[in-house]
């Protein structure tokens, strides 16, 4: 019987949740796997985050589980780029397999860290880095592999997705919908990773290694967040057969290129993206072979990322010793880089606020007209008291400087009272 044993780097929410399941479930993991996991070691600096009954595991120093030889197994659970980047390179070096959960490390340095464990002849898993339970990291290295993958669209942070969904339940604002989801535990203190999109374009990069065998520059992904859409976007959006989501895109593209891009996007309410709501997180492929499938589950949270971290632990333990399983990620050397954001095209959801007065329309008009933007439909909703009125929009497809350019000037119109708003269409 192998003996996994193990270190534990990180004794925060996620951390504690491994090794309580390790402690409480060994033997219920023996007789599944016929291996034996042993936790050996937890390093944390807080000893205070310990709980007496790990007391007699507990290291002040990562160093004291990369150096023992007797650990097969890394489990780095501290997030950040550093030291954490410092610590996997090391267990690396120190012949050590590792499982980490830090998407924003991957999204800077994981081409790096994957071939140094490859160098090291070691494993490197991380599952509960994308979408917390969802098994989307296997399912495109492992199960997808015989497939060429066409599109990946996913919603990948749970905390703007419940606050987009609280929006629309109670017709309140974004403001209001934060103070509930931080008062629920689903939000930080500081949501700026999340409502900014700098979490699902983390979560993107580690996607488009995986389906398109091409590790972007993070600094190259186009990000935005939710931060501009108010509760009238989402309800003029729904009149118009829509729902509006924060959604991570990679897809491929002209010239051997590769869209990445995280931004909010309306999606038809028929959409099976649509129907995802609250924290749940989902991420829809289509391969050439499996064609389209979607992968669905609670995306943050201790137990479901727990549950990636340990399904990393058995991969492990299932093939140790195999010098022929190694981080089986394809490179496609066809791939010449990403697609610029300007040189999409899309159709938009546009939404102007302007005094009611003769021409205003026309002005708007005039202006998306002279830079190539079609206009599908348009509503001018009531006035009623408001010192100015909505006037929203649909668009044909449209390329992404040209209405880059059209929003700009139009912001400069005397009637335009607030800055605009536009909204990519997807499907």
């Amino acid at each position: 019987m192998d003996v996994i044993r193990i270190g534990l780097i990180g004794f925060g929410t996620i951390g504690s949740a491994v090794a309580d399941y390790l402690l409480n479930n060994s033997s219920y993991l023996k007789k599944k796997t016929g291996a034996d996991f042993k936790l050996v070691k937890i390093a944390e600096k807080e000893r205070r985050k310990v709980s007496s009954r790990y007391k007699g595991l507990l290291v002040s120093r990562a160093e004291d589980i990369i150096d023992d030889p007797d650990i097969n197994v890394v489990i780095e659970l501290i997030g950040g780029i550093m030291p954490a980047k410092s610590y996997i390179l090391k267990s690396f070096a120190h012949k050590k397999h590792v499982i980490t959960a830090n998407k924003a490390l991957l999204a800077e340095f994981g081409s790096d860290l994957l071939c140094a464990s490859k160098d090291n002849n070691v494993t490197f898993r991380f599952e509960a880095a994308v979408c917390g339970g969802v098994p989307i990291i296997s399912g495109l290295s492992e199960s997808l592999v015989a497939n060429e993958i066409k599109s990946v669209l996913g919603i990948v942070n749970g905390t703007s997705n419940y606050i987009l969904t609280v929006m629309e339940r109670e017709g309140i604002s974004m403001r209001e919908a934060l103070k509930i989801a931080q008062k629920k535990g689903y939000a930080e203190r500081d949501p700026y990773l999340d409502l900014e999109g700098v979490d699902s374009a983390h979560k993107l990069a580690v996607l488009v290694n995986l389906a398109f065998g091409f590790y972007p520059k993070f600094s190259d992904i186009y990000y935005e967040g939710i931060t501009s859409i108010s509760n009238l976007d989402i309800k003029y959006a729904l009149e118009l057969g829509y729902r509006i989501k924060l959604l991570a895109v990679a897809k491929r593209s002209t010239g051997n290129s590769i869209e990445a891009r995280v931004h909010p996007t309306l999606l038809p309410l028929d959409h099976i993206l649509s129907s995802v709501r609250g924290v749940y997180n989902a991420v829809h492929i289509e391969g050439s072979l499996a064609g389209k499938l979607l992968f669905h589950g609670k995306g943050a949270g201790k137990n479901p990322t727990a549950s990636a971290v340990i399904a990393d632990l058995v991969n492990i333990a299932e093939h140790l010793g195999r010098k022929d399983y190694i981080n089986r990620i394809a490179r496609d050397s066809r791939i010449k880089g990403l697609r610029n954001i300007s040189e999409i095209s899309s159709r938009y959801y546009l939404r102007f606020m302007a005094v009611d007065r003769p021409g205003v329309l026309a002005n708007i008009s005039g202006i998306l007209g002279r830079h190539n933007i079609s206009i599908a439909s348009v509503t001018q909703k009531e006035k009623g008291r408001a010192r100015s009125v909505p006037i929203v929009m649909m668009t044909h497809e449209a390329n992404e400087m040209d209405m880059k350019k059209a929003m700009a000037k139009t912001q400069k119109l005397k009637a335009i009272t607030k800055k605009p708003i536009w909204i990519r269409v997807e499907g």
